[in-house]
């Protein structure tokens, strides 16, 4: 299935987690079968990570802190031009298809 939001973009988490709702970010990653992005700096999750001996090298133990995913529907893009969050419309010309903003009618990309 085709999503509007690519790896890059900055999106705005409208609804989830309250300590992640509100936040900005840029999408690291598209998981396209999922319908999940994952955010720069949002939905934090902590790992424990025991002491593993891999070949020559060795793994530290600790804990290892990763952004999980988002649900695709609880992220709304951000107008690079009008900086405001908004909908994403579709133009087809002949060039192909092109993303805009639905306030501003700007380009992006």
């Amino acid at each position: 299935m085709k999503v509007k939001i690519r790896k890059g973009d900055t999106v705005e988490i409208i609804s989830g987690r309250l300590e992640d709702k509100g936040k900005r970010g840029e999408v690291i990653n598209v998981l396209v079968e999922g319908r999940r992005v994952v955010v720069q700096g949002v939905n934090i999750r902590t790992k424990h990570q025991k002491q593993v001996q891999a070949g020559n090298r060795q793994i530290n133990p600790g804990r290892i802190q990763f952004e999980g995913p988002v649900d695709i529907s609880n992220v709304m893009l951000v107008c690079p031009k009008c900086g405001e969050v908004t909908r994403v419309a579709v133009k087809r010309d002949d060039d192909g298809a092109r993303r805009t903003c639905k306030k501003c009618q700007a380009l992006i990309d």
